[in-house]
């Protein structure tokens, strides 16, 4: 369902495409009678909403390239109209004038294709197979990035160029003098050949980065040297990022040598600070190089479609972490009894396995808590100020269509409502990245819960915070920004990104901890305790948002068993159309909470049993839920995520000796076999073997341990 803005935005866009039609028209209409003033007025407006469109809206653009009237063409038309108009114009010599200007025309043509083909070729040759972080990538020879408006923006480099091209040719045609034409074409052609050498020299040998077959080379002298040991494989979309960033702490904090190992090049930058460091393989051949590497074993966090690739590898062992658990189906994919073992935080989650019954045996289930929600404090008991701060967190619709997935479409107005209409409430609202993504619905009540929101706010008033908050807090999110090198000019690339983002600084991580608490404890102290806040952002963390809640409302998903680390109240919305008896028994982590209906009825009851705690009878209900679903306190759950990924290591470790074994036996040919079988005696064979010997492989037979992928040698 599309909202008022969405519908005026489309409006805005479809008038701009007509305008830029008509100023063709009108062009078209001002070069044949002749008319100058419309001729003029025409090129200089449609060359003015061009470039306006090229830099607010070039998506709206790309529609227009789809039927083939690209920005080449759409200036080329223009040019070619305004010479046609100088050819129908008195006063201008076809010979002396329109002709020099003519060729004038074709030459900048020329050279602006002249430097796509040097933006071509430089760009090719800067976009290795592989994107690192925090590597030491100085043997790859990178540099800083060429402009990008001549490297990597070909529209906008012909518009900007055409400007004074055009403003002398018009400006020819408005005062039948040749010059200004001359004086235009010279200004853009001295330009463009400037700019086209300029780029030119990033081919050249002091600024052009080693080819691939060197980079392919230096990966793996690069394994070869740190020795990974443990990996984290991520593939997924841009919003999809979080799902591996929630387990880089525990990454880090592993023993072993970690790596990280993504699919797609965007990806590398949206991975949150860390030391660990960061190697991107978009090919699926160049990623089969992990096979002669030391790395033991992977962990995902996430199914993609390229987790199949990186399973072919046999010499590593996987295992399938998650992102998060909650009831819902997704948590239990018939895609994980793909790999060798599926990590979950407590026994809750191992009898959904087993009663989805799709095919995860249960011996390869493990057991390991959750040990990225250590930062999540336990309940300091009830509010102790004026305001109840309430977290209403809704997930998104997923891709089945399920209503009981999220309540923001069918409850979500009314949760809010409600809590808007209690004086005493403050409301944080962090919705689910992905809301909308699959269901206008969702982005649509997602939109009007924000409305909600800000109209509330705009009823209050109260004391705000020392203007000296808003200094610190822009302090701090300097110091956040600078450390974690997010803030690259406008022309870098990825190469110029890999120079920069090198082997980190010892007690980096450390300090990129301390900087984000310290921003956090800014971002909170900057805000008013009484204003509702609507969290879109990466940061504040869902964590440090639970921190400063007092009750929770959400959906079936992970943030319910994640909060209930702090054994708080919360509540959880049933859209799903089962009645409450029905949808507790089917959903254990909903069987401590309290259940809201879709019309939000209950939310007064709710709020008075988080203020009063003898009225809140499910606290020992949550402990017991607690552990059921993390796992046990004691050992810590890092502990045991760090003895499972121990334990992976050695079950490769074990198949790499038994391949080693393999290789160093003897394993008779199909051939031989054959003949054995036959009763036909091997020609010039050795002697059959033993009982127990073993028996010794005919000449040239291919190494098995090479089929099997076994050892560690160095490639």
């Amino acid at each position: 369902m599309p909202t008022a803005a969405t519908g005026t935005r489309r409006v805005v866009q479809t008038a701009a495409l007509l305008a830029l039609l008509v100023f063709f028209a009108a062009q078209l209409v001002g070069a044949v009678l002749p008319n100058v003033p419309l001729l003029v007025a025409a090129a200089a407006g449609g060359l003015a909403l061009d470039l306006l469109l090229q830099h607010r809206h070039p998506g709206l653009l790309s529609l227009l390239g789809r039927i083939r009237f690209d920005v080449t063409m759409r200036q080329l038309l223009r040019d070619m109209l305004t010479m046609v108009g100088l050819l129908r114009t008195e006063g201008i010599d076809p010979l002396h004038e329109q002709a020099p200007l003519t060729g004038g025309l074709l030459a900048f043509y020329v050279v602006h294709f002249v430097c796509q083909a040097v933006a071509v070729l430089v760009r090719r040759a800067r976009q290795l197979p592989i994107v690192t972080r925090n590597i030491d990538a100085s043997p790859l020879r990178p540099t800083a990035a060429p402009p990008r408006v001549f490297a990597r923006q070909h529209g906008r480099r012909l518009l900007r160029l055409a400007v004074p091209v055009s403003a002398g040719l018009l400006a020819t045609a408005a005062t039948a003098n040749g010059w200004w034409g001359a004086a235009g074409l010279s200004a853009g052609l001295l330009v463009a050949l400037g700019g086209t050498a300029h780029l030119a020299t990033w081919l050249l040998p002091g600024k052009r980065p080693v080819d691939e077959a060197w980079a392919l080379a230096w990966l793996d002298r690069w394994l070869a040297e740190y020795r990974p040991t443990l990996g984290l494989y991520f593939s997924g979309g841009a919003t999809s990022a979080y799902q591996a960033n929630m387990w880089l702490s525990t990454l880090a904090a592993l023993d072993g040598r970690p790596v990280i190992v993504l699919r797609e090049r965007f990806m590398v930058q949206k991975i949150e600070a860390t030391d660990v460091p960061i190697v991107c393989v978009p090919r699926v051949a160049d990623l089969m190089r992990l096979e002669h590497s030391t790395l033991k074993a992977i962990l995902h966090p996430a199914n993609s479609g390229k987790t199949s690739q990186v399973l072919r590898i046999p010499s590593i062992k996987h295992a399938f972490i998650n992102h998060g658990e909650s009831d819902k189906l997704s948590s239990c994919n018939p895609y994980a009894k793909a790999y060798d073992e599926v990590w979950v935080a407590g026994p809750a989650a191992r009898e959904r396995y087993q009663l989805a019954d799709i095919g995860v045996e249960d011996k390869d289930v493990v057991e390991v808590g959750r040990p990225q929600l250590a930062p999540i404090l336990p309940s300091a008991g009830p509010p102790a100020g004026p305001y109840t701060t309430v977290l209403y967190a809704p997930t998104w619709e997923g891709w089945d269509g399920n209503p009981g997935n999220t309540s923001v479409v069918l409850a979500g107005e009314n949760i809010v409502r409600a809590l808007l209409a209690d004086p005493g409430v403050r409301l944080l609202y962090k919705p689910h990245p992905m809301t909308g993504s699959v269901d206008p619905r969702a982005g649509a009540a997602d939109t009007r819960v924000r409305a909600m929101i800000a109209a509330a706010n705009a009823r209050r008033s109260g004391p705000r915070p020392d203007p000296g908050a808003a200094a610190e807090l822009a302090r701090r999110t300097e110091e956040l920004e600078r450390l974690t090198a997010r803030d690259f000019r406008p022309s870098a690339d990825e190469l110029e990104r890999m120079m920069l983002q090198g082997a980190p600084a010892p007690g980096r991580a450390e300090a990129v901890a301390e900087a984000t608490a310290a921003w956090e404890a800014a971002y909170w102290a900057s805000l008013p305790e009484w204003e509702h806040q609507v969290i879109a952002d990466a940061r504040p963390a869902l964590y440090s948002c639970f921190n400063r809640a007092h009750l929770l409302i959400s959906d079936v998903s992970s943030v319910v068993s994640d909060y209930l680390t702090s054994e708080k109240p919360y509540a959880v919305a049933n859209t799903s159309g089962l009645p409450e008896e029905e949808f507790r028994a089917g959903l254990p982590t909903v069987s401590a909470a309290t259940i809201l209906t879709p019309d939000a009825d209950g939310v007064p009851a709710l709020l008075a049993a988080v203020r009063d705690p003898s009225l809140d009878t499910a606290a020992a209900a949550r402990a017991a839920l607690k552990t059921r679903l993390l796992g046990p306190a004691d050992p810590p759950s890092l502990v045991r995520f760090d003895a499972a990924a121990q334990a992976l290591c050695a079950r490769s470790d074990e198949r790499r000796a038994r391949m080693a074994a393999r290789a160093d036996g003897d394993i008779p040919s199909q051939r031989e076999a054959r003949g054995d079988a036959d009763g036909i005696e091997p020609a010039d064979g050795p002697e059959p073997a033993g009982p127990g010997e073993a028996v010794p492989a005919p000449a040239g037979a291919p190494d098995p341990a090479a089929r099997a992928g076994a050892g560690t040698a160095e490639p």
